[in-house]
This record gives C-alpha cells, sequence and structure tokens, in this order.
C-alpha cells in the first residue's frame, strides 16, 4: 500500500498561525532581568528594520536593513503604555554590553 503524505495531527487554528506569522515576522518578545530593572525585549529582524534609529548604548544610527533589539521597561510604574511609549531601539551587541 502506498504512504500517504497527508498531514495526519490536528491543523492549528487561526490565532495560533496569526501568532505564529507575527513571530516569525517580527521575532519572539522575552523578558529580561537586568541590574536596573525586568525588561522586555523583541528582536527586529533586517527585513522588518525600515527606518533609521539611534542606539541609546553608542549612539549611532541603526540604519534600515540592520536587525536589532527594541527593549522596553517591564516593571515601570507609570503603567505599559507609557512603558511602550519609551522603548528603544539598541544595537544587539550595545544591548548584550550596557
Amino acid at each position: 500500500m502506498p504512504r500517504s503524505n497527508r498531514p495526519r495531527g490536528a491543523r492549528p487554528a487561526d490565532d495560533e498561525s496569526e501568532i505564529d506569522l507575527n513571530r516569525a515576522l517580527y521575532g519572539s518578545l522575552r523578558s529580561e532581568t537586568q541590574r536596573d530593572g525586568a525588561w522586555n525585549v523583541q528582536p527586529v529582524s533586517a527585513t522588518s528594520a525600515a527606518k533609521t534609529y539611534i542606539c541609546p548604548g553608542c549612539r549611532l544610527d541603526i540604519t534600515p536593513g540592520t536587525a536589532h533589539i527594541v527593549a522596553w521597561r517591564a516593571d515601570g510604574l507609570m503603567g505599559e503604555a507609557d512603558d511602550i511609549a519609551a522603548r528603544r531601539h539598541w544595537h544587539a551587541h550595545c544591548w548584550k554590553i550596557r
């Protein structure tokens, strides 16, 4: 009997596939604890980087097409909306050595 190449497992729901697509396009959000508190960190791929930013670590430009990190406080006192508004774009190396 010939083998079937049809997947046998359950198919993911639309919500799960949308989450997987966002994760593939924008990277996965993670939490990190540094000396100065908790941070939300999300990598940005080179294909998703469309604007120029200034890295707060080295004060150099992060040009479009450069993979980098976006970080914002996870434990801010003023609320989540203010924390997200204060997010900063970092070179991956600058974020590691800060």
